[in-house]
């Protein structure tokens, strides 16, 4: 996976590698060069006392060096810049699947692996893409170029060569082999802390309530001591590298020292080539230790890669039509034909043969015991989720076949946990309506009973609003929602159970409101309070994820027993009068 996810995202700049590849290539040529002008100078110099051609060959060493630098420099800035965008793209592509995703998929990953997936997964790959660049020249071009320059300089001493090169490579795969399990093991801890830290941010009101701080601090010092144990093994064994290395490496310089000096003492190798030779060797073993962390680096990005690769090979079940419809026959009319739908290995469906119409302009609300499968069904309108059997119709149009941004289009949401956007009142309310004026704005905010603790904030519609909206109450965060749908303006309003934290008071005007304002809008309401839905058109009774009983408010007092329950429970038995 590792190999293909590289291939994918770094053929578009074959360019930049091709510049990476070009300017190490100079570099290693010339730090090969660079050990033969030294010995040159020592034997053809130094020996012979000749002063000019001492100051020549120094300054051509010299120009070398620059220009190795130079080339080093370049060929690093283009790998990173490669790497960069690969990076970049990565992520891009990552969010926009994941943005395509279902309720079903986001909650198979989880929030908290997801978010680890495309950052530090991403990471990663990206910090192999650029190592890689840098080192896939240099490394096997000092390996081989320093056998072949080393050779050259004196073949009696090869066979410390032919003895170094095996060793590291031994160490190298007994260390590396030991890394791969704790790497997957390490990306599933990171997964656990961030979805306990994510779950404890998110909670923290629940927490404090409950005075769980304690047992919650437990929870996430289990958990990153977890991480720890599993970091403390990497390093450990990432540690042990480079000392067995440079012990294998100095153990190698003193043999060359020792074997040549004896063959110094004879006459049979000039000091200027026994010095040549030592420099080819630590060339030699320099590549073997750049491919040996290369080998460290790419099993932990591989790990990345196929965490990576899941992500962007999960089909959303929400798969686009092969022929997209994108003009409904009947603007604000849904339809539930027959719906049926479960979740994937449940017992039972959590919604069995529900039909029912609702008419442009008409409110339907929806009520039912908790479990009863309300926030399903509403969840299904704007296509949430796909029917497991019938079908659901938006303006005449089945909810597969239609665009889903047009589909999206028509359709306003305010889900049962309004989420609001880091940002400001207006922001938020924009967030459907780009071009909306400030008229608009305070127009749905009025419809929506928002207007008069809007007004009382510092900058009003520039007031700034926290992620999540938690520096504002429930029932304000409530009702910015339903003036963010209000705003949207589209044919078919769903409210998710969204009056639950207004008082009784506010509820009924925000209602008022809404039937007199939105007049052709459809409405779908699901509610807890019976006195939310009593002036509905339709009131829709669920039990267990069948439609028990569908009506007006008085005719479910005569026909339904499970209504009945209902409104005896909450209003008594007068409110049947």
């Amino acid at each position: 996976m590792l190999g293909r996810l590289l291939l994918t995202y770094l053929k578009p700049h074959r360019g930049l590698l091709i510049g990476v590849l070009g300017f190490q290539f100079i570099s290693v040529l010339a730090s090969l060069y660079l050990p033969s002008l030294n010995a040159d100078i020592i034997d053809n110099g130094v020996a012979r006392g000749d002063t000019g051609y001492i100051w020549s060959t120094g300054v051509l060493m010299l120009g070398i060096s620059l220009g190795q630098i130079v080339a080093a420099v370049i060929a690093t800035y283009l790998a990173a810049k490669a790497a960069m965008r690969v990076g970049r793209e990565i992520r891009n592509d990552v969010f926009e699947k994941v943005s395509g995703f279902s309720e079903r998929e986001v909650s198979q990953f989880g929030a908290g692996s997801l978010i680890t997936r495309n950052t530090n997964d991403v990471q990663q790959v990206q910090m192999l893409a650029m190592m890689g660049a840098t080192m896939l020249v240099t490394a096997p071009l000092l390996a081989v170029g320093g056998i072949i320059m080393a050779l050259r300089e004196d073949v009696g001493l090869s066979w410390l060569i032919a003895v170094a090169v095996p060793i590291l490579l031994l160490v190298a795969l007994l260390i590396v082999g030991r890394m791969v399990p704790l790497f997957r093991q390490f990306q599933e801890k990171l997964d656990n802390v961030n979805r306990i830290m994510r779950e404890q941010l998110t909670g923290i009101r629940v927490v404090r309530a409950f005075v769980r701080e304690p047992i919650e601090e437990e929870r996430f010092r289990a958990a990153n001591t977890d991480i720890m144990i599993v970091g403390r093994k990497v390093g450990s064994l990432f540690v042990l590298l480079f000392p067995v290395f440079m012990l294998v490496l100095n153990v190698t310089v003193v043999g060359v020292i020792w074997f040549g000096g004896i063959a110094v003492d004879r006459g049979e190798v000039q000091i200027g080539s026994l010095f040549a030779f030592m420099a080819y060797v630590m060339q030699i073993l320099m590549g073997v230790l750049m491919a040996s962390f290369m080998t460290v680096m790419i099993p932990r990005a591989a790990v990345s890669a196929d965490r990576i690769g899941e992500v962007l090979a999960s089909q959303s079940t929400l798969l686009p039509p092969a022929e997209p419809v994108y003009q409904f026959k009947t603007r604000g009319t849904v339809e539930f034909r027959n719906a049926t739908f479960s979740y994937p290995g449940a017992e039972h469906p959590v919604l069995d043969g529900v039909s029912f119409r609702a008419e442009p302009g008409e409110t339907v609300a929806i009520i039912g015991s908790t479990g009863a499968g309300k926030t399903t069904l509403v969840s299904l309108i704007p296509r949430l989720f796909d029917v497991t059997d019938g079908s659901v119709l938006v303006g005449g149009v089945d909810v597969r076949d239609a665009d889903l941004p047009t589909l999206w289009s028509t359709i306003g949401l305010v889900p049962q946990r309004p989420f609001l956007f880091n940002g400001t009142v207006g922001s938020n309310l924009r967030f459907g309506k780009a071009d909306a004026t400030d008229e608009e704005l305070w127009h749905a905010l009025e419809i929506a009973q928002a207007a008069d603790f809007v007004r009382e904030m510092p900058e009003q519609l520039d007031s700034p609003i926290a992620q999540g909206g938690t520096n504002v109450s429930g029932g304000q965060r409530q009702r910015l929602a339903i003036a963010r749908a209000i705003v949207h303006e589209p044919d078919i309003l769903v409210f998710d159970d969204s009056f639950s934290a207004l008082d009784l008071r506010t509820d009924a005007r925000l209602r008022q409101a809404l039937w007199r304002e939105l007049r052709h809008t459809t409405k779908i309401v699901v509610a807890q309070r019976v006195s939310t839905i009593t002036d509905a058109d339709r009131i829709i009774v669920l039990e267990d994820g069948h439609a028990v009983g569908i009506g007006t408010h008085d005719r479910l007092l005569e026909t339904s027993a499970t209504y009945r329950e209902i409104v005896e429970s909450q209003l008594g038995v007068e409110a049947q009068a």
